[in-house]
């Protein structure tokens, strides 16, 4: 069985796919699942979705009947897209949401909160910045504030936002509602260019967007404690390296981001809450597990991965390397 999430964007290129599906391999090995990690990139506006996943799902339907490739949202699709190839017993509690907002898309910006606060040892009075402030962002954002953290700069197509007493989160929400990667423009501090987002002073940066958004020159100019990846493959090559000689704790994105793969194989489960415990629970004790690797705890996320993907794979099928832009 092989899975991994559906992109859609103007520039998706295979390469990407291939990276992703690498993080996607590495995300279900530090979870200890037997399972190849895989992507799908759909090149096309948003204009065109709905035509475009339409004829997606009609294509891969013989992969997914056969449990070759099981897919879902990601960049660009929502969770309607996928509706021609799901099966009405099929993760119905992943889908069904939690206080209006998609539970996968929540569970995820969940996960990430837990592992920044078990690096952290408490976000009380913390500061985050957050990378694309979408779907996962939000749920990011809520749990955040939750445990008294102050968001203090956003970032979407549209900019970038700072104050550094920071956003309130619903207002966040609302306005992301409203206006969509406008939101930016409508909260009272002046627009900057989207990439100012990675210059912002926090103790946590949760990269939220695309692939290698850290590259070796932004990372010696991260003004942040933590670096607690929302989306995959975050990382250049070489930058958690650079970043640990900084003293910043450079988290695996393939165990931040973990939350919603551990709901959907949880299949016993049968209330959103018993699914946040489990995936508290299990990011907390991979974050802490490869914080303590000596090289820094990306090299640990990566070797917890690596590890288990021996136990049953072997030489010749395993990754080329650790999934770096």
């Amino acid at each position: 069985m092989n899975a991994g999430g559906t992109r859609l964007a103007p520039d998706v290129s295979e390469d990407e796919a291939r990276l992703l599906a690498r993080a996607m391999t590495y995300k279900f090995a530090a979870l200890g699942l037997q399972m190849g990690g895989a992507k799908a990139v759909v090149r096309g506006a948003a204009a065109n979705r709905a035509e475009l996943m339409a004829r997606f799902c009609e294509e891969i339907r013989p992969l997914v009947a056969s449990l070759r490739f099981l897919t879902g949202p990601d960049i660009g699709t929502s969770e309607e897209d996928f509706a021609p190839l799901r099966r009405p017993e099929e993760s119905a509690l992943m889908r069904a949401p939690m206080d209006g907002v998609a539970f996968e898309d929540l569970l995820t910006g969940f996960g990430v909160i837990v592992a920044a606060e078990r690096a952290l040892g408490s976000l009380a009075g913390r500061s985050i910045a957050v990378e694309g402030f979408g779907k996962v962002g939000g749920g990011v954002v809520r749990e955040a504030a939750r445990r008294g953290a102050r968001v203090v700069a956003v970032s979407t197509l549209s900019g970038c936002a700072r104050r550094p007493e920071g956003f309130a989160a619903e207002a966040l929400w609302e306005l992301r509602a409203e206006h969509g990667d406008d939101l930016v423009r409508h909260l009272g501090v002046p627009l900057l260019a989207p990439a100012a987002l990675f210059e912002a002073a926090a103790d946590v940066l949760v990269p939220g967007a695309r692939i290698g958004v850290i590259d070796a020159e932004r990372a010696r100019r991260l003004r942040a404690g933590v670096v607690a990846p929302a989306a995959n493959v975050p990382y250049v090559a070489g930058v958690p390296e650079i970043l640990r000689e900084r003293g910043i704790l450079a988290l695996p994105d393939f165990v931040c981001n973990a939350g919603a793969v551990i709901g959907y194989v949880s299949t016993d489960l049968t209330s959103h809450r018993a699914v946040l415990e489990l995936v508290e629970r299990r990011i907390r004790e991979l974050v802490g597990e490869a914080m303590r690797h000596p090289a820094g705890p990306f090299a640990g996320g990566c070797a917890l991965a690596e590890g288990f993907l021996r136990t049953w794979r072997p030489a010749d099928g395993m990754p080329a390397g650790p999934p770096v832009g």
